[in-house]
């Protein structure tokens, strides 16, 4: 179960403030996630191995 404050979820106890917070961290945890992907296959032609699995 999620954990619970009385009969609320603890999310809807957390400030304006804090809510944006998480979202712009999620946001910005996603674009590394997105980045480092793009990097690992850069170049790459299509149905080839990465370079560094090739070598």
């Amino acid at each position: 179960m999620t954990a619970k404050i009385g009969s609320k979820h603890i999310a809807q106890h957390r400030g304006k403030k804090e809510r944006e917070e998480i979202h712009k961290m999620n946001v910005a945890r996603e674009a590394i996630k997105i980045a480092t992907a793009r990097a690992k296959y850069r170049n790459q032609q299509k149905g080839q191995r990465p370079q560094a699995a090739a070598a």
